[in-house]
């Protein structure tokens, strides 16, 4: 399917970096000599996000010049600006998300720099220039979590004096379809208990998310990956972080939840929806949004977005592709598996998110059941079930393909 988001690449070099950040700013030198005397004025700014995902704008009178580099010990992220004056409140830009700490200033006469410092490895995935509608324009920049290895690649392959604009680029199709596998909860989270109190949630989910891969990775053309491989801890935010970091073409959450009613047993699919289907969708998404809460991790923004025509764009063929999964995992099941009456719901779940991957969140059985508890626990069933889910999986992608997708 086409991708509706795009990824900047960033080329840059490394370079011993002091505590004053003196190290030559030439190329916002080079760029302020071809304008006025004048600076910029900086007028305002904006901080948003969590520790996945973290978006920085910052708004100037004229076009800003600009360029990126990364540096180690401890991680940074630098922006090196023609001459500016920073005319914003300081409580505009206090660090939040991604980045500990947040300064600005001047070079010189012809620079100032912007120096993110992180809490973790960063990459850009996108900075560039926008005009903003009434005044001026925006630099606008994107910022997501990484390996350490990764952020280490790129200090190694900077050249600290690439200039002029990061800009966001498509990323080159390939013919691989991939999928991304969630297992939810994990760590600290163990989500929901059995009757017993023995059967956790983190561990049913985990064993039928390393089935499923297993079963789609053996499918010509295909290939899955896991969120989390193990019992640890992620974050709503960083799973659908993750996904889009794999470039995943599809994104399935699986959860086996307990609800009061005990008799209640059977399968359903969900998909996003800013409205539930029904009150029972409405308090499980509510339930499954507060994982982050529960496991102590403080959520102070929802992840960066761009609202424009095409993000919403994006966002509605998103979310027809969204559904037409999810009656295909409905379909596959019905004869094989037990379903829920209505199996096919909606509700909003931050899981399910991301723009530009079609997501779908499936209850594999509620632990609140015995009879249900006894499937998910049995390992003939969960290898037919991940079967299933595979082939809807490939009837999507082969329907997909011929959308034109």
């Amino acid at each position: 399917m086409r991708r509706g988001v795009i990824m900047s690449l960033l080329a840059m070099s490394p370079m011993i970096f002091g505590d004053m950040l003196a190290c030559g700013p030439r190329v916002a030198q080079a760029a302020a000599s071809e304008r006025s005397e004048k600076p910029l004025l900086a007028f305002g700014a904006r901080i948003a996000g969590d520790d996945a995902r973290t978006r920085v704008v910052l708004d100037f009178d004229g076009k800003p010049t600009f360029s990126v580099h990364y540096v180690s010990n401890p991680d940074r992220v630098v922006i090196d600006l023609p001459a500016t004056a920073f005319g914003f409140s300081p409580q505009e830009l206090t660090a939040r998300g991604l980045f500990k700490d947040i300064r600005y200033g001047a070079m010189g006469e012809a620079s100032a720099r912007l120096v993110l410092t992180a809490i973790r490895p960063v990459k850009l995935v996108m900075a560039e220039v926008q005009k903003n509608d009434d005044h001026g324009y925006r630099l606008v920049l994107d910022a997501e979590m990484t390996t350490d290895k990764a952020f280490v690649e790129m200090v190694r392959k900077q050249v600290w004096d690439t200039p002029g604009d990061v800009n966001a680029i498509s990323e080159a199709k390939d013919d691989v379809f991939t999928i991304a596998i969630d297992a939810g909860h994990g760590g600290i989270d163990a989500g929901a208990t059995g009757a017993d109190g023995k059967v956790q949630e983190k561990n049913i989910t985990l064993a039928f998310a390393q089935a499923l891969q297993a079963k789609l990775d053996g499918k010509a053309g295909m290939k899955a990956f896991l969120t989390r491989e193990d019992d640890h801890f992620l974050s709503l935010s960083e799973r659908v972080t993750l996904a889009r970091q794999g470039k995943a073409d599809l994104f399935i959450s699986l959860h086996a939840d307990t609800l009061r009613e005990k008799d209640i047993r059977g399968a359903t699919v969900y998909t996003l929806s800013d409205k539930a289907s029904d009150r029972m969708a409405e308090n499980l998404a509510a339930r499954e949004n507060l994982s982050d809460q529960l496991a102590g991790y403080s959520l102070q923004d929802g992840p960066p977005e761009v609202a424009d025509i095409l993000m919403d764009l994006t966002r509605r063929e998103t979310q027809a592709f969204s559904i037409s999964l999810a009656d295909r995992v409905v379909s596959s099941f019905e004869g094989q598996v037990g379903l829920i009456n209505n199996p096919r719901r909606s509700a909003g779940f931050q899981v399910l998110r991301a723009p530009d991957i079609p997501s779908v969140l499936l209850e594999l059985g509620f632990l609140s059941n015995i009879e249900d508890e006894k499937l998910l626990l049995d390992e003939k069933w969960r290898e037919k079930v991940t079967g299933l889910i595979a082939d809807a999986v490939l009837q999507y992608r082969g329907r997909a393909m011929a959308d034109g997708g």
